[in-house]
């Protein structure tokens, strides 16, 4: 998994550590919402049975490369 540095940095917070890389990948390759930002990042969100929580996954614009990843408290289910 392709990651930069930003992501790698944030990883190491308390409230993102408990963030599996297999949580990452499945909001990846099953979104059940994608947008693009308008600086061209994607952004991706699933629901992760486990936690019962929304998994937000933001791409770069190569759509592999994960900037930021984080349980996103506000999302609404569509």
């Amino acid at each position: 998994m392709k990651t930069t540095q930003y992501f790698d940095y944030t990883r190491k917070r308390p409230d993102r550590d408990q963030i599996k890389e297999e949580w990452i990948k499945a909001v990846i390759e099953n979104p059940e919402k994608v947008q693009i930002q308008s600086d061209g990042r994607i952004r991706k969100w699933a629901r992760i049975s486990e936690v019962g929580k929304y998994l937000r996954v933001i791409l770069l614009e190569d759509g592999e490369t994960v900037h930021n990843a984080f349980f996103n408290r506000s999302y609404k289910e569509e």
